[in-house]
C-alpha cells in the first residue's frame, strides 16, 4: 500500500552478515547494505539493527546513516541523530551485583575446554565450537545453575548460549524499546523483524502477535506464520517483496 509506515527491524549475526568462524570477523553483507541504505531513503521507513553485542561494536559495523542502531539486545540505543540511551543508573547497579553473583559460574564454564567467554557487559555469550562432546554434560549442568538464578535469561545460537544478565533485557524488550524511542505504535503501524535465533524468535512472536510481520534467516529457530529464507542474500529478496 503506497504510503504506508513500515518499522524494520534487522539481527545482525547470521542475518546481515554471515556466520563466521571468528565474530570480530563479521561484516555487514554488501547486499544487506544496498538494502539498508535503500530502505532509509523512504520518508515512509523507520529502519533498526538490533544486536545482542555492545553499541560500539555494532555501531562500528553498521556504517548507514539513517538508522536506529541497538546494542545489548536492545537495552542501549544510538538514534539515527547520534543520540544515545541506555537502561540507567539503577539497571547498571543491578548489573555489577548479577555480574558478581554469576562470576564463579562463568569462571568454572571458561574452564572447560574448547569454550570461549565472550563478556558483552549487559550479556555473556558462551562459545562452545570447539569444546569437545566429552564436555557436553557439564557444560548443560553449569548453564543450567546460570538458568536457575532469578532474572537470568538464556538464549540458544549457532553453537553458543547468549546469558542475558538483566532482567528487561532480550530482544522483544529491546523492540518494545525501540518502539518507544521511535514513537512508533505497534498496534496500528506494521513491524517487520528478522533473525536467526532464539533471542530473535522471542521478539519475533511479539511482532507477530502485534501484527507484524517475521522473516527467519536459516534454519536454527521456527516461529509459526514466519518466512524462511535461506542466507542474507535472501533476506534482500524477501524485504524487496515487502517494500
Amino acid at each position: 500500500m503506497p504510503g504506508r509506515r513500515f518499522l524494520w527491524v534487522f539481527d545482525f549475526d547470521g542475518t546481515l552478515s554471515p556466520i563466521v568462524p571468528d565474530r570480530t570477523e563479521a561484516r555487514l553483507h554488501r547486499e544487506c547494505e544496498r538494502m539498508l541504505r535503500f530502505l532509509v531513503r523512504s520518508p515512509w521507513n523507520r529502519v533498526a539493527v538490533l544486536s545482542s553485542r555492545t553499541l560500539d561494536d555494532i555501531v562500528a559495523r553498521v556504517p548507514v546513516a539513517g538508522v536506529f542502531v541497538g546494542g545489548a539486545g536492545g537495552l542501549e540505543w544510538k538514534l539515527p541523530g547520534g543520540h544515545r540511551f541506555g537502561p540507567g543508573t539503577a539497571s547498571e547497579a543491578l548489573l555489577e551485583k548479577k555480574r558478581r553473583a554469576v562470576s564463579p559460574i562463568l569462571k568454572e564454564i571458561a574452564s572447560i575446554p574448547g569454550v570461549e567467554i565472550e563478556d558483552k557487559r549487559w550479556s555473556v555469550a558462551v562459545h562452545y565450537r570447539n569444546a569437545s562432546p566429552r564436555s557436553f554434560r557439564r557444560r548443560v549442568s553449569l548453564l543450567q545453575q546460570l538458568r536457575d538464578r532469578t532474572g537470568i535469561k538464556l538464549y540458544r545460537g549457532p553453537e553458543a548460549v547468549e546469558v542475558q544478565l538483566l532482567g528487561g533485557g532480550g530482544k522483544s524488550a529491546g523492540v518494545r524499546r525501540l518502539c518507544r524511542l521511535a514513537d512508533w505504535d505497534p498496534t496500528g503501524e506494521r513491524i517487520v523483524y528478522a533473525g536467526d535465533d532464539e533471542n530473535d524468535a522471542v521478539a519475533m512472536r511479539w511482532v507477530l502477535s502485534k501484527g507484524g510481520a517475521g522473516i527467519i534467516v536459516g534454519n536454527r529457530i521456527t516461529v509459526p506464520r514466519a518466512r524462511h529464507v535461506e542466507n542474507p542474500a535472501g533476506l534482500v529478496r524477501a524485504v524487496r517483496e515487502f517494500a
